[in-house]
């Protein structure tokens, strides 16, 4: 079938934001398609886009399957893959009675650590958990996905398991190497994600990737299988470890808090949390990390509820690798690699690091 023009318009505009290496594509009716380039959003040269126009992408592209949820939600996520461009993850909804678009660029190859400029030795560590669940946390366009891709890819280089995903939809696609992925697309491969986590303990995995930890019963799941000897990878939109802890129990009733303390206690084996900062010099960003590593100590804090107690381990440090986000910042700014007003602007703690910078640093 040939492309329409409305579909031609929209290729024109992925591969030129392909070329100019923008993450994501943002498209508002009666306005010029936007790029997000290093984290900034600049419009594009170009026609403004009809409502026609943006309507009939949506229309001729979406999956068959997916078609009533855009006619009774008025919203829609699937993948779009352009020839000789590229994938993309699509969301198009309506606002305000017209269409509206965003792409997200899929590297279809998996990224390695050096491509993201990110320190591996404590990832790849945690990598080599046996079981165990094993949080990427960030916001909305902070790199979990890459980062979570990179420590697969070097699974994928080194060791022999079997990995299956849940993914809504598929973003980095892997190419058997010494293990073997089973990569399944909401939709497209299994009809819901409900369906998909209650038969992932049946597909004989090592280890299981969740796109999203976005409820309780998706939580459960994922301590099920930690429980029972997987390991078990996911992302959450959380900003720091402390929030990220946070959230994990909001998963759970008043009633079961105790439970969960000694579930997520025994099961939990780390969280990366993730921010991209300006680089200093030649564009581009470097990922800032706050880690926590789950030894006994921060299991026990876990059991006692003294979840407070675990921010002044990281900003400790430690010889297992855990680290705050103030520590991770000083380096960068240290080495050259991001500027000193970057680092507070990003800094959960400003003063603190300020203080760092002079040479004061505190001790738990």
């Amino acid at each position: 079938m040939s492309t329409s023009l409305h579909t031609e318009i929209f290729n024109d505009l992925l591969k030129l934001a392909v070329e100019s290496g923008a993450s994501d594509i943002v498209v508002k009716t009666n306005k010029p398609g936007f790029l997000r380039m290093g984290g900034r959003l600049r419009p594009v040269e170009m026609d403004p886009l009809t409502h026609e126009n943006v309507r009939s992408f949506v229309d001729e592209n979406v999956p068959k399957i997916f078609r009533p949820n855009w006619e009774r939600d008025g919203q829609v996520d699937f993948a779009y893959a352009a020839d000789d461009v590229g994938r993309f993850r699509v969301n198009a909804f309506h606002q305000r009675g017209t269409a509206s678009i965003v792409f997200r660029h899929i590297k279809s190859r998996p990224p390695t650590f050096e491509e993201l400029k990110i320190e591996s030795d404590i990832l790849i560590r945690l990598a080599q958990a046996k079981d165990g669940i094993l949080l990427v946390c960030g916001a909305t366009g902070s790199g979990k996905s890459s980062t979570m891709a990179a420590m697969l890819n070097w699974i994928n280089q080194n060791l022999d398991k079997h990995v299956v995903s849940i993914e809504d939809p598929i973003e980095y696609t892997f190419t058997d190497d010494k293990s073997v992925f089973q990569q399944r697309e909401l939709g497209i491969d299994v009809p819901s994600f409900e369906l998909a986590i209650k038969s992932v303990l049946r597909q004989n995995p090592d280890i299981i990737l969740i796109g999203e930890m976005r409820d309780k019963e998706t939580f459960e799941t994922a301590i099920s299988a930690a429980e029972t000897g997987h390991l078990v990878f996911s992302t959450m939109h959380a900003a720091t470890v402390a929030q990220s802890l946070t959230r994990l129990f909001e998963f759970f009733p008043p009633e079961q808090i105790a439970q969960a303390r000694r579930q997520i206690a025994g099961s939990l084996r780390g969280f990366i949390c993730q921010k991209l900062i300006p680089a200093l010099e030649g564009g581009g960003r470097y990922a800032a990390h706050e880690i926590m590593i789950a030894d006994a100590t921060v299991r026990n804090l876990i059991l006692e509820g003294q979840n407070d107690k675990i921010q002044q381990l990281l900003e400790a440090g430690g010889d297992d690798g855990s680290k705050s986000f103030n520590k991770d910042l000083y380096r960068l700014i240290k080495e050259g690699k991001i500027s000193k007003a970057d680092g507070m602007r990003f800094s959960p703690n400003p003063p603190a690091l300020e203080m760092n910078l002079k040479g004061i640093f505190f001790k738990s």
